[in-house]
């Protein structure tokens, strides 16, 4: 069989994230999870092996890596630390969009990159109570003021709350009815009027240390506006859609990472688990073979589409329906991985009730999930009208 070199971007990814580093983070996860704390140790050490800047282009001092290389290290890191994966991703996608704007001739995200470059770390404030189509409309509002835009609202999942220096959010203004607009920046940590509400207490992904952000008159200066455009698809360009692909894509990886990790312990420990009614180990039970296969099946479809989707963004594929394969592939394999790591739970049985049995948090961890943008109410009903013809902005959602 020909033996396959391994590509500089595996090198590159390797050197980011060394053995020694993932055994530590896998050690240290359980801690973080049964303490509810931020994962200080985890963030101290990828930011000195220069994983935050994996994602910014070589000539701002970064490794310069695509979508697709870093869904495969979101992932590897997920494995052993997925509260660590999703909350770094917060920071990682924002300088994967402006960095694919940029390489697109659009220089409105070169501050992301220069504040990035320099050391400073970005999250997101887009999550809004009763807001089911983040980023396209918002329950924030938006005023103009001298030199930039007034800001009032309650954002929500605030992951890397002890450590973001700048947050993107957006809100709309609506000082004319007839012509709202949706402002997308960011505001920095020491803004008056941002107040960051301890709030994280949570069923899984807990080191994220994700809170409550309040906004009272904060002002975002326009040098931190990236977009002022209309609100829903019909006001969407290559920056929302980059947005979709870099958080959908990567929250996908870490839930995939999730359910390997949770396939490998089950097969680990299938052969030795026993029972009374078998001569074998529960290995060679029917049920639990027919399971393990229905799991494996699932990873591998999932991975498929998950690379697929990550290398054509990469690549730049002109694919005229990405929203749709945006939104189908984080549904599909967030899905697919909930029903993964529920097979392994089903297998490793009431031992996984216990908090020292590592399932336990894989489990609620996985739960989390479906709680992303993109769940399975709007996935269903925004691929359903795209590829009908429908228009999703229609005023008249429904009927």
């Amino acid at each position: 069989m020909t033996t396959i070199q391994p590509s500089s971007t595996d090198a590159t990814i390797d050197a980011l994230l060394p053995a020694d580093l993932l055994a530590r983070m896998d050690e240290r996860a359980p801690g973080y999870d049964r303490d509810n704390a931020f994962f200080q140790e985890d963030f101290d050490e990828l930011r000195a092996t220069g994983f935050l800047d994996i994602a910014v282009p070589v000539e701002y001092g970064g490794h310069g890596l695509g979508l697709d290389q870093v869904s495969r290290a979101i992932g590897r890191i997920a494995y052993v630390a997925p509260a660590t994966a999703l909350a770094v991703n917060m920071h990682v996608y924002w300088t994967g969009v402006a960095a694919d704007l940029l390489r697109a001739g659009d220089e409105s995200g070169r501050f992301i990159l220069e504040e990035a470059a320099a050391g400073k770390v970005f999250a997101a404030l887009h999550g809004e109570a009763g807001n089911d189509i983040p980023l396209l409309l918002s329950s924030s509002s938006a005023e103009r003021v001298d030199g930039g835009w007034k800001i009032n609202g309650h954002k929500i999942f605030g992951s890397l709350s002890p450590v973001w220096d700048l947050a993107g959010f957006h809100a709309m203004d609506t000082s004319d009815p007839q012509d709202p607009r949706v402002v997308h920046g960011f505001l920095r940590r020491d803004t008056e009027g941002l107040e960051i509400v301890d709030t994280w207490d949570t069923l899984g992904m807990r080191a994220t240390q994700s809170h409550d952000t309040v906004l009272a008159d904060a002002v975002a200066d326009d040098d931190l506006v990236i977009r002022v455009c209309p609100p829903g698809f019909g006001g969407a360009d290559l920056f929302q859609v980059a947005v979709f692909a870099w958080a959908l894509v990567d929250f996908a990886a870490v839930y995939h990472g999730i359910a390997r990790r949770a396939f490998d312990l089950t097969v680990a420990g299938m052969p030795k688990k026993t029972s009374v009614a078998l001569t074998r180990s529960m290995a060679h039970h029917p049920e639990v073979q027919h399971n393990v296969a229905e799991m494996r099946i699932a990873l591998d479809a999932s991975q498929a589409l998950l690379e697929r989707t990550a290398d054509d963004w990469a690549t730049g594929v002109e694919h005229a329906d990405w929203p749709v394969r945006l939104v189908a592939t984080r549904h599909r394999v967030i899905n697919e991985s909930y029903g993964v790591v529920d097979r392994a739970m089903d297998l490793t049985g009431g031992a996984g009730a216990f908090k020292r049995s590592r399932m336990e948090q894989i489990f609620r961890d996985a739960r989390m999930g479906r709680f992303h943008p993109g769940n399975t109410l709007l996935a269903h009903e925004l691929i359903g009208k795209l590829c009908l013809g429908i228009d999703p902005d229609d005023a008249l959602r429904w009927g």
